[in-house]
């Protein structure tokens, strides 16, 4: 039942931002957290784990994937087998760009798996939350994955 829960709201998530992006597409990034300024908004500060690669893929790893944003624009987390840290932009219409994401180099018999889960943070153009989970979707509004919110 969750399953088919998840993937309706994938799908009518990638309709409400095709429906909203009918004008141009803008290139390039959010603008940059100046300094002095601080991220907010319903992604900041709060943990979010990770719940499905794609539309319908549950990964098994080692340690939850999970990731933070803080205040000052940075993102820490883990992928499931390392830790990672980076920066992050928040801009309109939902738009989310993670630069310079860096790992610790633990091995783990997942690590295909860990790796995708950075990929798609550094992937990600768009988000949409609904209630206590956030989707993320690539630059083509392809759904990349879905996180929920932690304790």
């Amino acid at each position: 039942m969750k399953k088919h829960v998840i993937g309706a709201l994938a799908v009518s998530a990638a309709l409400l931002l095709s429906a909203c992006s009918s004008g141009p597409v803008q290139q390039g990034g959010p603008a940059p957290v100046a300094s002095g300024k601080t991220l907010s908004g319903p992604l900041v500060g709060t943990r979010w784990n990770l719940l499905l690669m794609g539309t319908d893929e549950r990964l098994s790893m080692p340690q939850t994937a999970f990731f933070q944003i803080g205040r000052d624009g940075r993102i820490t987390g883990s992928d499931g087998c390392n830790n990672f840290q980076g920066s992050v932009s928040l801009g309109e219409s939902q738009r989310i760009e993670v630069g310079e994401l860096s790992t610790t180099r633990m091995g783990c018999a997942e690590l295909e798996d860990a790796r995708r889960v950075t990929g798609m943070l550094e992937t990600a153009y768009r988000y949409l939350i609904d209630h206590d989970r956030v989707v993320f979707f690539g630059p083509d509004s392809r759904v990349l994955g879905g996180w929920r919110k932690g304790n």
